[in-house]
């Protein structure tokens, strides 16, 4: 199955200003997300992020939330995103949820499971992804894939969203699919993250 830009919706959970630096290789973690939301942004794809409790761990960090809707941004309490009412409005817009964020072994895979159990096709996106510790990343890959959600790249769901090369979309993301995270609109502001937000 191919993810499809009209049926779809990218979901970003808990990339967070006091949680993010203590992601293992954070900064690729969070230069992934940013260069997916900015062509998701291009191609007119919603993007919806979470917050779990903002209050202690500070609000999305500055170079996703610049980019995002604030309407868009929700705060939970739940581990799993699918316990609240927005997510399950949402679940009945779409039926294709590419999902990054952190951690990969709490939020993330609990509102996975969750939504590959609800019948929604599920894109989990490997390099946007992580964890504290590198091993409970690996087994939340493997336990999301074996409840059905499919383990995707980056540049897999950019290319599945676009389908076409001869397109006026193509050429207006062109530029970030040749410069990938090195695009200065990605790389400087993944990289402040450490020096500016804690």
């Amino acid at each position: 199955m191919l993810i499809d830009r009209e049926a779809s919706a990218l979901i970003c959970i808990d990339v967070q200003a006091r949680l993010a630096p203590a992601i293992h290789e954070h900064e690729h973690v969070v230069a992934s997300g940013v260069w997916l939301t900015e062509i998701a942004s291009h191609l007119d794809v919603p993007v919806h992020a979470t917050e779990q409790y903002p209050e202690g761990l500070g609000s999305t960090v500055d170079a996703l939330r610049t980019r995002l809707n604030p309407s868009r941004i929700h705060q939970k309490m739940h581990f799993s995103w699918m316990q609240t009412d927005r997510a399950r409005s949402l679940r009945d817009q779409v039926t294709q949820w590419v999902i990054f964020g952190t951690e990969a072994h709490v939020c993330v895979q609990q509102t996975v499971l969750e939504a590959a159990s609800a019948g929604l096709d599920v894109f989990v996106v490997d390099e946007a992804t992580g964890s504290r510790r590198p091993l409970d990343k690996q087994r939340a890959l493997e336990r999301m894939r074996a409840a059905g959600a499919t383990i995707a790249t980056r540049e897999m769901v950019a290319f599945e969203w676009l389908r076409r090369a001869d397109t006026d979309l193509f050429k207006t993301v062109q530029p970030l699919l040749r410069d990938g995270l090195s695009h200065p609109a990605i790389a400087s502001q993944a990289h402040s993250l450490t020096h500016q937000e804690l």
